[in-house]
């Protein structure tokens, strides 16, 4: 018997985040690394810290998780999964009524060009439309 399709939320209750340490080269961060693999959880929390009007590019992001971490380098897939889970699950919140203050503002990080906006299940013009409100590059 087939398991169920994870919902977004359940996908939000991902692993904590964890360090490892690469025994090889991965995705431009070199052998001996401590990589971070952060979570849905804490890229929520870090983005209800950056203030309004103001953009955070997706490689910032990453070094200031793993800074938080004591890392060397945040996991870029991980990373971009991560976001687009926290994504998809905001506006999921968003369409069932919560008010945008109580969700992470993922609009201040998935810039225009993002690849993160093809793979949205959802028009990712609501990414535009928020990024628009706070005067950030659309």
């Amino acid at each position: 018997m087939p398991r169920a399709k994870k919902t977004w939320a359940d996908k939000m209750r991902a692993k904590p985040p964890h360090a490892v340490i690469l025994d090889k080269a991965f995705a431009g961060v070199p052998q001996g690394a401590k990589l971070l693999i952060s979570s849905p959880q804490e890229i929520a929390d870090f983005l209800k810290t950056v203030p309004a009007g103001r953009s955070l590019p997706i490689q910032q992001l990453r070094r200031e998780l793993a800074a938080r971490q004591h890392c060397d380098a945040a996991c870029p897939v991980s990373t971009a999964i991560f976001l687009r889970t926290l994504t998809e699950y905001s506006f999921e919140q968003v369409q069932a009524g919560v008010a945008l203050k109580d969700i992470p503002p993922v609009w201040r990080v998935i810039e225009p060009k993002s690849p993160i906006l093809k793979k949205l299940s959802f028009d990712a013009a609501w990414i535009t439309t928020m990024r628009e409100q706070e005067g950030l590059a659309v």
